[in-house]
């Protein structure tokens, strides 16, 4: 039996799949089967249709950030099909955000950095084995570009931005809250205290889980969108 909030991603691979609802359904069901009863709320349903060999998951990227703004759990129906997939398992492990996977109940973000560990060990070795073939054309006297290796960070950059993870996590929620304030505009508030009452409405917490003020909403804003001088 669960309790809390969650947020339910699923995905299907086709248009096709999305509009009919061919294996949305089964995944609906197997969530509801794990939820089974309890003192839970489904905060929303993000549903992504894409190929499974893409990268870019922008619907993923959205219910992570859902998530973070309502400190919800992320249910994901099926994890198993993307478990090569080194991109969906790098959101996970670095986006803050507890999950829950119905087909894999005992992962966690430990086991799916491991996971995701693997799928960039395998991508390291298809690119040494991409470099070597480059390297034997070179020598057989094919032209090959020029690399330009980055250089590295030295240590006071490194100490410059551990001094920055506050600011820098402050700014990540701004930008995942300022898409929530403007629909809260669009929707008719006009002022920063009808803003702050909307949020509140939403049960959208403050980053220290408290409620909203005029004051906070203004900050939030400052992040997000900087005055031009």
């Amino acid at each position: 039996m669960a309790n809390g909030k969650f947020i339910s991603y699923l995905r299907v691979s086709t248009d096709r799949q999305g509009r009919s609802g061919l294996g949305l359904e089964a995944q609906r069901e197997a969530i509801t089967r794990y939820l089974n009863g309890g003192d839970w709320s489904l905060v929303a349903e993000v549903v992504e249709v894409e190929s499974g060999k893409r990268n870019d998951r922008p619907k993923l990227a959205e219910a992570l950030a859902a998530c973070r703004l309502h400190g919800a759990i992320l249910l994901i129906a099926k994890i198993d099909r993307l478990a090569r997939n080194a991109a969906f398992l790098l959101s996970l492990r670095d986006a803050g955000v507890e999950f829950l996977a119905v087909d894999m109940p005992n992962a966690n973000r430990l086991t799916v950095g491991i996971m995701a560990l693997v799928a960039e060990d395998e991508a390291e070795r298809i690119s040494a084995r991409t470099k070597a073939a480059l390297a034997a054309a070179k020598a057989r006297g094919t032209k090959l570009g020029g690399l330009r290796p980055g250089a590295l960070p030295n240590a006071a950059e490194g100490r410059a931005k551990g001094r920055a993870v506050r600011s820098e996590n402050a700014i990540a929620r701004a930008a995942d809250l300022l898409p929530v304030i403007e629909a809260i505009r669009a929707a008719g508030a006009a002022s920063l205290r009808e803003i702050a009452a909307k949020l509140n409405k939403r049960n959208i917490p403050t980053a220290r889980g408290g409620q909203w003020s005029a004051v906070q909403v203004q900050r939030v804003l400052d992040r997000a969108q900087p005055a031009v001088a």
